[in-house]
């Protein structure tokens, strides 16, 4: 299924220059040791985690301080040597994988905390570090990450910031636009820009971070994050339900909403044919049968007792007015990591069931499982299965269509299908994965020209050669 994706969208080269022997050697003095070239060990890096695009970089570069990345960058430019900034590699867009002959610029070794302040909650650290790592690190401070996503174990919190990923937590703890305080980039020339600021209230300019948050390393290569953290939770529970259909999901979060107030942390829902498929390929079980959805709502807090009887309440209300047919409570950490288990890894039992081609939206949440049911129907027989699970409470859909092998036909029964169809009820065609190279040319149905256009702008002014991601985000000025 590899390279498919460059075909169909018929990428041409841009004119960068190839690699030299002596761009090796000037790369080599500058950073002795961490210079890749063997084919071999490049391999994995040139393919995304879904296996759906992949390049031919024959060079991967490993800086492990800002001012590496700077010199390393500031020689591309002047070389005209378009530039990959590569994190964990976990995305889902095609972003982090070079198109053609990129050179990877790797954060895996920026991984050093540098600071974190207890009063505060206010971590910073360098761009290579584990999302999980850093949540670890922070647990035995007794504060978390703002940010939870089932790709933890390996993706960056550089690569987090770079994507605005949102995950698990996002309900409770807002979006990266709100707990990012401070970044430092390496511009596309080299310069490097100190925002690294650990201030909650900044009023002076122009918020230049929130430019580079989300930008899938376009605009510049995050070298180092400043972020609030918020404090562990004492307290944490979990519920997981069985609903009898789409609307009764709707109606116990709406429940859920007024009943447990600031102690909800998450509510995530999925269809029984998830759970299905993470039940055969990952022989997980299933505490509560026989459900069409189920929904996994979370509570964090700092009473125990307080949060459970709000939580008995609200599963009481729940249960004798029919929302609800059936469910189970998790308070401690090994059955509350178990039913996590069955939603987190949902993506990875897709994986195992055959070519999966993956959408992540956001739809105003009455009409959010609307597209899976329209989706269904729209492709019949075409497809293995049609699944749709997600962040409900923040209104973010994961659909997921499956087939045994790519095939392009059913591709172009999808899109633009799905895009028009999220367009129509002024939803975006990316809640939370990007654009990245396989989205790219499809902004359009979110972004008005205008807004493009400006985009496009700002990426000429900051990057004049486009060397950093090509390809990536923006579509091709055709």
């Amino acid at each position: 299924e590899v390279m498919l994706t460059r075909e169909r969208y018929r990428v041409p080269r841009l004119p960068f220059s190839h690699l030299s022997d002596s761009d090796v050697a000037f790369f080599e003095r500058i950073i002795p040791g961490r210079v890749i070239t063997d084919p071999e060990e490049l391999k994995p890096f040139n393919v995304d985690w879904l296996k759906s695009v992949q390049g031919c970089s024959k060079l991967m570069l490993k800086p492990q301080t800002t001012a590496e990345v700077s010199q390393l960058l500031r020689y591309c430019y002047e070389r005209n040597l378009a530039v990959n900034p590569q994190g964990g590699n976990t995305g889902l867009v095609g972003g982090s994988v070079p198109v053609f002959d990129e050179i990877i610029l790797s954060t895996f070794l920026m991984n050093q905390i540098i600071s974190f302040d207890k009063v505060s909650g206010i971590l910073v650290c360098q761009a290579g570090c584990i999302l999980e790592k850093l949540n670890d690190y922070l647990e035995e401070q007794g504060f978390i990450m703002p940010l939870d996503l089932g790709a933890k174990g390996s993706c960056h919190i550089g690569g987090n910031v770079a994507t605005n990923a949102g995950g698990l937590r996002l309900l409770r703890y807002g979006s990266l636009r709100g707990t990012v305080l401070g970044l430092e980039v390496v511009l596309a020339d080299g310069s490097v820009l100190d925002c690294l600021t650990s201030l909650r209230k900044d009023n002076t300019g122009y918020d230049l971070k929130q430019l580079f948050i989300g930008s899938e390393g376009t605009l510049g290569v995050i070298t180092a994050v400043s972020i609030l953290c918020p404090q562990k939770p004492k307290a944490v529970n979990l519920a997981f339900l069985g609903c009898q259909n789409f609307n009764k999901v709707l109606e116990t979060f709406t429940t859920c909403r007024a009943m447990l107030g600031e102690i909800l942390s998450a509510y995530e829902f999925m269809d029984e044919k998830c759970m299905e498929l993470v039940q055969s390929h990952l022989k997980l079980s299933n505490p509560v049968t026989g459900s069409p959805f189920y929904v996994l709502i979370e509570t964090s807090g700092s009473n125990s007792a307080h949060d459970e009887e709000k939580l008995n309440n609200f599963l009481e209300q729940v249960m004798t007015s029919g929302l609800v047919t059936d469910g189970t409570v998790a308070t401690d950490d090994k059955k509350i990591k178990t039913l996590w288990s069955l939603r987190e890894r949902i993506t990875e039992a897709l994986t195992h069931d055959g070519y999966v081609y993956k959408y992540d939206v956001s739809l105003p949440v009455g009409k959010l499982y609307d597209l899976v049911t329209d989706m269904r129907a729209h492709l019949g027989q075409r497809a293995k299965n049609v699944v749709g699970y997600g962040h409900l409470g923040d209104g973010n859909l994961h659909l997921n269509i499956t087939t045994e092998s790519y095939s392009h036909s059913l591709l172009d029964a999808i899109e633009p299908f799905v895009y028009e169809w999220t367009a129509r009820y002024k939803g975006s065609i990316s809640a939370e994965h990007g654009l990245g190279f396989k989205k790219k040319q499809f902004i359009q149905y979110s972004k008005p020209t205008e807004a493009v256009f400006l985009m496009q702008c700002f990426k000429a002014m900051l990057d004049p050669k486009g060397i950093l991601n090509p390809y990536k985000v923006l579509p091709s000025c055709s």
